[in-house]
């Protein structure tokens, strides 16, 4: 299912998350790319309530989908370690050696056209909703995600800080 596009389950991803936060407290978590449906995000905050912690911030990374298309192109993964990275990147454009572990750095299986189509129908229809549900709680703050990863990096590190 998630070499062609499609998300795990909601049941299987909110039971992670909540035997994680059962485990590590609610107390000072950052979650990527969690939850990415609305009723992930409705487990979510009832699992923060019977924890007694609140959702202090949300960061939505606003990415256009031409920018997702020359990224997802780009991407290489080592088949050893998982490292990523971009093929324009000028330190592996001649030799695709992982600086971690020698392994290969290559092209996904599942990064081709057919399967990030999927993946942003997918986005779509099932995360999108979720910017008004966090809204709507004054916790969504947006960045532009179009940027290099610097400023990025920047901008969410400054978030971060500021609700420490």
């Amino acid at each position: 299912m998630l070499q062609s596009g499609g998300l795990v389950s909601d049941k299987i991803i909110i039971e992670l998350i909540e035997d994680w936060l059962r485990l590590h407290g609610g107390h000072g978590f950052v979650f990527d790319g969690f939850p990415r449906t609305l009723p992930q995000a409705e487990s979510l905050m009832s699992i923060l309530a019977r924890l007694r912690s609140a959702l202090d911030l949300v960061i939505w990374l606003e990415v256009s989908e031409q920018t997702v298309r020359d990224r997802i192109a780009g991407r290489l993964q080592c088949g050893e370690c998982g490292f990523t990275t971009s093929s324009s990147s000028a330190q592996f454009a001649n030799r695709p050696i992982c600086p971690y572990c020698d392994g290969p750095l290559e092209r996904r299986n599942d990064d081709d056209l057919s399967v990030l189509q999927t993946r942003l129908q997918e986005f779509r229809t099932k995360t999108e909703p979720l910017a008004s549900f966090f809204e709507k709680m004054s916790v969504l703050h947006r960045i532009d995600g179009n940027r290099d990863r610097e400023a990025v990096f920047s901008d969410i590190s400054r978030l971060i800080e500021d609700k420490r």
